[in-house]
Order: C-alpha cells, then sequence, then structure tokens
C-alpha cells in the first residue's frame, strides 16, 4: 500500500474495521517511513461455495437473473429485483464468513421474493426444492397461507 504522503511502499495496519454492512473493510493505516496515517477500504470479497465445490464470487446480477427467470411475465420491475438481489447479499453477508454455499443463497432468496410476489415465489421453490408433483405444490401454497396468518396476526 502505497503512502498517499511519501509514495514509500510499506505501511501498517492501526485499526480495522467492517463497514457497509459487512461489504467493506475500513483499514487506518501508518507509512513506516513519514509516519503519515492514511485510510483505505477495501471490498471484502464473497465467494460461493458450488455444489460441486467450485467457487466463484458473489454475483447480484446472478441472483436477479435467476429471479428474473421465475418472474417472467409477471408485473416485477427490475429496480425490485435488484432491491431483491441486494438484500439477498446483505443477508448472507451477516452471517460473518468470506464463504457462503449456494444453497444458503437460495434460502436468503425465497423470503424476500414470496413478500415480492407468491407466483414468482411458487415458480422459484418448485425449481430449488426440485417439486416433483403437485402435492409438493399444495403443501407450499399451505405454507405461504400459514405465514401470511402468522404475519396478519403479528402485526395487530
Amino acid at each position: 500500500m502505497y503512502c498517499p504522503f511519501c509514495h514509500h511502499d510499506q505501511s501498517r495496519v492501526i485499526d480495522s474495521r467492517v463497514v457497509d454492512a459487512g461489504a467493506s473493510i475500513r483499514r487506518r493505516r501508518e507509512c513506516t517511513s513519514c509516519r503519515g496515517r492514511f485510510t483505505t477500504i477495501e471490498k471484502a470479497v464473497l465467494l460461493v461455495v458450488k455444489r460441486n465445490g467450485v467457487t466463484e464470487p458473489f454475483s447480484r446480477d446472478k441472483v436477479v437473473l435467476g429471479v428474473r427467470r421465475a418472474c417472467q411475465g409477471r408485473d416485477v420491475s427490475d429496480d425490485a429485483l435488484k432491491r431483491l438481489a441486494q438484500e439477498v447479499e446483505e443477508t448472507v453477508r451477516r452471517h460473518g464468513s468470506s464463504q457462503v454455499n449456494a444453497n444458503d443463497i437460495g434460502l436468503a432468496i425465497l423470503e424476500p421474493l414470496r413478500a415480492l410476489d407468491e407466483v414468482a415465489y411458487l415458480r422459484f421453490a418448485s425449481v430449488y426444492k426440485s417439486f416433483e408433483s403437485a402435492e409438493d405444490f399444495e403443501s407450499e401454497i399451505r405454507y405461504m397461507h400459514r405465514r401470511s396468518r402468522e404475519e396478519d396476526f403479528g402485526s395487530e
């Protein structure tokens, strides 16, 4: 890390803090040459561990793409999909780990998608949860009704 004052390439970290809901790390540094102090902000990388063991960086765009398929033909805006993807990222980052299983991302998508559009939720859940019959859909719809009643009861 180059010092912004004397351009020396060595500094030491004095303090580190997680900021932006875990998306970044703020580091207070001191130059080992001129003793000047400066701050750096580094983007914390979130890696997704896929079922086959391969890791790749988390991508909001991939979340949007997957959810967009479930929302096809529904009245759901691109802005709503982007907000959902941001909410999903914040949810998985809150766990504090630099790696997250792809399955956990799917779980994090379900609840905000249910709140956004129930039909899209059922479409996504049918693929994500590998529905095999009409009974699987009926069971999920009963679950949705239970959740809806619980939320209505909780808001009174």
